[in-house]
């Protein structure tokens, strides 16, 4: 029996079809609805890096301003809701979208190295079929799997030295966070830690700034300088501001040699907000 043309020219699927979620989930299931997941949720986090930087120039203004910006984060609300409450549904917020940005870089990896079996690898990003010994991609997107992984790694770190107290221990201060930095970027291995991961930082959010308005279909010759110029300033902004903490309280500046209020989660908290009240 004669094939027909649909048979004859029929091509298995990459990948075999799953089960198809309900609408509007049903979007991230494909390679496009995952490269908008990854893009929204990397401007969010963008978004939270750079504001986060900014709220923690304040350590510039010494112990007592840096408490009273602590301290307006865990009362957001003002009263409406219990202290901390709007706070952990932001960290919740982050998370997801963390995990969504994390998920759908490492599924579109995958669905990318699956699309063709006759394209080969090199340095871990795929070459173009036919032969040709070019990448397609540049150095900084090749190297996103990398900086992702760093960052992930510096991210528990930050969060159990700072935000936790597991590393610093008995030094660790709730409420005080100006004592907390200077004690923990105070130690030179740890300063070298935050300067090589901001540094991965800054490339990832380089790349990340520069292709996510192409994931978004903002691509267009004419406007293409505008997304390299944005992707640089923004890279560029967040790893001067956030370099200036390890190197500066390394160079001394930012120190405890003129603290008035004792360190204590109490007295000194409470001392610190006096401060603060009075200035």
């Amino acid at each position: 029996m004669a094939q027909t043309t649909e048979q004859r020219y029929r091509v298995a699927p990459v990948r075999p079809r799953g089960r198809q979620w309900p609408f509007p989930l049903n979007l991230y299931q494909s390679a496009v609805g995952r490269k908008w997941v990854m893009a929204v949720t990397g401007i969010g986090l963008i978004g939270f890096v750079l504001v986060h930087m900014i709220g923690n120039l304040h350590i510039y203004e010494g112990p007592a301003r840096m408490h009273e910006y602590a301290e307006s984060l865990r009362t957001l609300g003002g009263g409406l809701v219990p202290n901390g409450a709007i706070l952990w549904l932001m960290r919740a917020g982050l998370l997801s979208m963390f995990v969504l940005h994390l998920h759908s870089a490492i599924t579109l990896s995958r669905m990318s190295g699956n699309a063709s079996e006759k394209a080969g690898v090199v340095s871990g990003a795929k070459k173009y079929e036919g032969g040709r010994d070019h990448i397609a991609a540049t150095f900084a997107s090749r190297t996103m799997r990398w900086t992702g992984p760093i960052i992930a790694l510096f991210i528990l770190y930050h969060l159990a030295d700072l935000t936790w107290g597991w590393w610093l221990g008995d030094d660790f201060v709730a409420g005080d966070p100006y004592h907390n930095v200077s004690t923990s970027l105070g130690a030179l291995p740890v300063a070298i830690l935050y300067v090589v991961a901001n540094i991965a930082l800054a490339w990832h959010i380089y790349h990340g700034a520069w292709s996510m308005f192409q994931s978004l279909g903002v691509n267009n010759p004419r406007y293409n300088h505008l997304r390299r110029t944005l992707a640089t300033g923004l890279a560029g902004l967040i790893l001067i501001g956030n370099l200036s903490f390890p190197i500066l309280t390394q160079a001394g500046l930012i120190d405890e040699d003129e603290r008035q209020c004792p360190i204590s989660e109490v007295e000194g908290n409470a001392c610190l907000a006096e401060q603060a009240s009075d200035h």
